[in-house]
């Protein structure tokens, strides 16, 4: 199961800790930008599922972003949640006028954010029915995998390893992320379980041949990239 990747543009470290911390008991994947200028490369970088965006940042303001954002292909349909302090209509129609898809005013409660949270992800655009690094796809609707067009026979544990790691290329997961990102939240699974699957994921990408498409790196974790293993 794909877990939502959420970012966080938030300049008060305490507020930042709080809402991230209680988004990710939630199950979420947190990132936390601390300005408008990161946030906006944070998304150019990797596209989250959704944004919680602060209007009163130091440099470009969140209704800068948010503008900025709407304007490109890319982005013109992530989802937006702002908050902030202002609490009038005048305000609230503002940020909804400049494409927030949800209005929150500072201080809110954390169930509240939680309820528009699951709301705007409800409703939001699917996310991409088809995935692809190197020779590999996966379609997400029929639950297949080929590489170089051969059919793969993934257990479901495998199968989400795999989605995870290819929705996030190059970037290397602890084991302790690994195990929250995918598996079931319910699941008492030891660390040491996820390097089994891992092994049992690499045996059937590399059956064909080719190249090992897991990278292990010592003392971190794994990655879904094309370079050599590193100590």
């Amino acid at each position: 199961m794909h877990k939502a990747d959420l970012l966080v543009v938030e300049d008060d470290p305490a507020l930042a800790r709080l809402v991230s911390y209680n988004l990710e008991k939630q199950g979420y994947m947190v990132r936390h930008a601390a300005d408008g200028e990161a946030a906006l490369e944070y998304v150019r970088q990797r596209r989250p599922d959704l944004v919680l965006l602060d209007w009163m940042l130091p440099g470009i303001s969140g209704l800068e972003v948010c503008r900025r954002l709407r304007e490109q292909a890319r982005t013109a349909a992530l989802p937006i949640i702002m908050f902030s302090a202002r609490g009038e209509e005048a305000d609230a129609i503002r940020g909804l006028d400049t494409g927030a898809d949800d209005y929150l005013v500072k201080p809110f409660s954390m169930d509240a954010l939680f309820a528009r949270v699951k709301a705007i992800l409800r409703r939001a655009p699917p996310a991409d029915k088809t995935l692809r690094f190197d020779t590999l796809v996966m379609d997400r609707v029929s639950h297949k995998v080929e590489r170089d067009g051969r059919l793969l026979s993934l257990g479901p544990t495998e199968y989400r390893l795999l989605e995870f790691l290819m929705l996030h290329p190059a970037q290397v997961f602890s084991r302790e992320e690994l195990l929250k990102h995918a598996w079931e939240r319910s699941s008492f699974v030891e660390l040491r379980t996820v390097d089994v699957h891992i092994r049992r994921l690499r045996q059937t990408l590399n059956e064909g041949g080719g190249t090992d498409l897991i990278r292990t790196v010592r003392a971190r974790g794994y990655a879904l990239d094309k370079v050599q293993d590193q100590d």
